[in-house]
């Protein structure tokens, strides 16, 4: 399955035994017999193009006849971005017509085939299939337009520096490049429910500029610009970077209500955002029919193949859904002041109504978000001083349920390990999980519980902070055993692993019943 900004497949063919000119005209005949448009023919080739219809994928056939050999390529039309092994299926359908066409035809009517097509052929000095192939400095050139900015294409270029940036900034504090951790992450801006909830909404932002990995920025710095390349020029640039930003908040959001225990990063939200307007443009008369469908064809693909690989797992799908049917809504809103171009008051007005509309929406959803946390938050009851002489007169109520709340997120990234993979190829991964995230994890909680047995000498205090200190203990012996387990190859400690998770299990619910 090809995969790029212009799928292709290509093949080189030997003339022998006929001569350039009698190639040419049996390839013309076998262009003919598959029913092809020839757009331009020259005595070096021709380049056609198939008509299969409107709702079907079309298709350029290039022959380059140069040097005893002929070079056969397909390229599928209208941008599409994977053609599931068409384009090598056309070029072997040529190439089985033009064997039939050799059973046909002799060299000498072939070589009369050329004569009649002569006065039909491109001059030389028009012959732009003589053109020398791209230099490397050339190419190294085109490949860094899509980093500058430029009229048309000025938001993508910054935001894939501004994505690169923080990648880099990342590796050089320290974070892995294939894999950072969950700490790092969290430090530089990932959304995670029990983090952004406590206040940090800025997360909902932060965490659209912050990748897992290089291999998850080029991924999705890829996706933005192939999308960039049609949307930023019919948005222009304010249209074009606020779809980014708004986009790229309510699919946090969608996230946040979606996960407890995730750690969500990746601008891919914000891209499926902007897959989102443009296919909501695809579907007005913005965008002239017979472009239309292609571009329709080739984002439908995409973005189908994507979802439908986000259901494998560690994928954040919840993102990927709320950005495109944010985006989709977006890319209405648009519209009147697409249509209306010369207004630019109509622009802003629309804008400012729109930026005003989402950030009004996502702050009443991140309230009814956080509202519900609190109910399961680990909270202790609020007990009041004046009223209550069994409390330091010192005990300072906020800190202490500040401290439970970092206890809770602390527990949600140890627990955040799961599942596990126990496969070869994962196994690497997993006891680095278990080890330097899950058993670290609970190590700290422990670490936070020190700090809340000083914020209170209240029994109730005392007597719940003994039962978390227990529920972590526990829970370090099943990981150390599960490490173990994995790193040995047995199922040994399996019922040992058993009889601690249902030991933990009733420890929960000793702590539910003292909240």
């Amino acid at each position: 399955m090809a995969f790029g900004f212009t799928p292709k497949h290509t093949e080189e063919l030997q003339l022998s035994p006929l001569n350039a000119q009698q190639f040419l005209a049996l390839a013309v005949e076998a262009a003919k017999t598959q029913g092809l448009n020839l757009m331009f023919i020259s005595e070096t080739g021709f380049i056609a193009h198939t008509s299969r219809g409107f709702f079907k994928s079309n298709f350029e056939i290039k022959l380059l006849i140069q040097n005893g050999t002929a070079t056969l390529t397909s390229s599928s039309l209208g941008s599409e971005t994977f053609d599931f092994g068409k384009n090598k299926k056309n070029v072997v359908a040529f190439i089985l017509a033009l064997d039939d066409a050799k059973q046909q035809f002799t060299a000498e009517e072939l070589q009369q085939k050329f004569e009649a097509l002569r006065p039909g052929l491109a001059p030389e000095e028009d012959d732009f299939l003589k053109l020398p192939p791209s230099t490397a400095r050339e190419d190294f050139v085109d490949f860094f337009k899509f980093f500058m900015p430029r009229q048309g294409f000025f938001i993508t270029p910054i935001l894939i520096w501004l994505n690169v940036a923080v990648f880099v900034l990342m590796a050089i504090n320290g974070a892995n490049l294939l894999n950072p951790s969950a700490e790092i992450l969290l430090q530089w801006g990932a959304n995670f429910r029990p983090a952004t909830l406590n206040g940090q909404w800025w997360r909902l932002l932060s965490n659209c500029f912050l990748h897992i990995g290089i291999i998850h920025l080029l991924f999705n710095m890829f996706a933005l610009v192939y999308v960039s390349i049609f949307l930023e020029p019919m948005l222009d640039r304010s249209r074009f970077l606020v779809a980014y930003l708004l986009t790229g908040i309510l699919a946090s959001i969608t996230s946040l209500s979606w996960h407890n225990l995730t750690i969500s990063a990746g601008a891919s939200g914000a891209i499926f955002g902007l897959y989102g307007v443009l296919l909501a443009l695809l579907c007005t008369s913005l965008v002239e029919q017979k472009a239309r469908k292609a571009l329709l064809i080739s984002m439908g693909i995409f973005v189908a193949y994507n979802l439908v690989y986000g259901l494998k797992g560690n994928i954040d799908s919840a993102a990927h859904i709320g950005g495109l049917l944010s985006g989709f809504v977006i890319g209405f809103a648009f519209v009147p002041s697409l249509k209306r171009a010369q207004e630019p008051a109509i622009e802003y007005f629309s804008i400012g109504l729109l930026t005003l509309l989402v950030l009004v929406c996502s702050g009443v959803a991140y309230d009814q978000l956080k509202a519900n946390e609190v109910q399961i938050v680990m909270q202790p009851p609020v007990l009041a001083k004046a009223n209550n002489p069994s409390i330091d007169p010192d005990f300072d109520q906020v800190a202490y349920d500040k401290l439970m709340i970092d206890f809770h997120s602390v527990e949600s990234l140890a627990l955040n390990i799961f599942p596990i993979d126990t496969t070869a190829a994962g196994r690497e991964k997993s006891l680095s999980d278990i080890k330097d995230v899950g058993i670290y994890y609970w190590k700290r909680g422990i670490e936070i519980l020190d700090e809340l047995d000083k914020q209170g000498i209240h029994p109730l205090f005392a007597k719940r902070n003994k039962v978390l200190r227990h529920y972590c203990e526990e829970n370090i012996k099943t990981y150390e055993l599960m490490y173990k387990a994995i790193d040995e190859g047995t199922h040994d400690y399996d019922d040992e692993i058993k009889a601690r998770i249902k030991s933990t299990n009733e420890l929960l619910s000793t702590i539910q019943r003292t909240h």
